[in-house]
């Protein structure tokens, strides 16, 4: 889940694995899978960003989670 802000300064939590597309035009509007939109202040560069941080963050967590359990292997 990745926070991002609307035109109106309300923050929102949006789960990027339902992401469909993003698109600047010249707002940038998510699609999701449902086919909402979804309209940020957020450039498309900045969303992707924070996607790659998310699962980076995910990925190490599973990592550290993998290693307490069955060593350092």
């Amino acid at each position: 889940m990745i926070l991002l802000t609307k035109l109106n300064n309300a923050h929102v939590v949006v789960n990027c694995d339902m992401m469909q597309s993003i698109e600047e035009t010249p707002d940038t509007v998510i699609t999701l899978g449902n086919h909402d939109k979804v309209v940020v202040k957020e450039r498309m560069a900045e969303i992707i960003d924070k996607i790659v941080e998310y699962r980076r963050r995910i990925r190490q967590l599973v990592e550290t989670e993998y290693k307490q359990q069955y060593g350092t292997d």
